[in-house]
């Protein structure tokens, strides 16, 4: 999804938090000039995604079982890597915007993992402190315009953005584990806002495997 469809999107997710679309363009520069590793180009992030069957592993309380229904290629959603750390496994990509436990994130970056670090207006101070010590390979982006080496591939929370990279990827099917889009985790406090971002969450998935269900049928009538 270009800026351009996702602007629409941002617009009403700023109005309806009450979020700075100022304070997200500040935070996408502070990581621009912080995020450490190797910030590799998106050719290289396309090369593990294209085309493949893709997990998006996302943060429910019960993804812990069902790790057996992974796919080769993984992208795990921030708190999510802990979980597949602990189950033996590292994924291909990890998206996060660096709360949950970041050392674990750290971590998977460096066992091969890329990092793909995402700024917003409330998480300035955690960019300036985590993001240089990723080691491994790094992509920064941003839910504001994308510029230079900042990207915007759509999504809102950690989960959704995870599905919206894989789209952007080519992924040739997207399955998602560990999301609960009614019960937020316990650990996720203030629950109504929480609740309200897995609401958004929801809607843009939706939104998003409907467009490819389209495009899909679109070839099939193509041919």
């Amino acid at each position: 999804m270009d800026f351009e469809e996702w602007e629409p999107y941002y617009a009403r997710i700023l109005e309806d938090f009450g979020f700075s679309r100022e304070e997200d363009e500040r935070s996408a520069k502070v990581l621009d000039a912080k995020l450490g590793g190797d910030r590799i180009p998106l050719d290289a992030l396309a090369r593990v995604l294209l085309n493949q069957p893709v997990t998006v592993a996302g943060n429910a309380p019960g993804l812990g079982g069902e790790l057996e229904r992974l796919t080769k290629v993984v992208v795990a959603a921030d708190e999510a890597t802990s979980v597949l750390l602990k189950g033996g496994r590292v994924p291909q990509v990890l998206v996060t915007d660096l709360d949950g436990d970041v050392r674990d994130q750290i971590e998977a970056n460096r066992r091969g993992a890329i990092a793909v670090v995402h700024a917003h207006g409330d998480n300035v101070a955690a960019v300036e402190t985590w993001a240089p010590r990723f080691e491994g390979r790094t992509v920064a982006t941003t839910q504001s315009r994308p510029f230079g080496r900042v990207y915007n591939f759509g999504g809102f929370t950690d989960g959704d953005r995870g599905v919206f990279l894989a789209d952007a990827m080519a992924a040739r099917s997207i399955r998602l584990v560990g999301f609960d889009f009614d019960n937020p985790n316990p650990k996720d406090a203030p629950a109504e806002v929480k609740k309200r971002k897995l609401d958004w969450a929801y809607i843009l998935i939706e939104s998003l495997m409907a467009e490819r269900l389209e495009f899909a049928l679109s070839r099939k009538r193509g041919r």
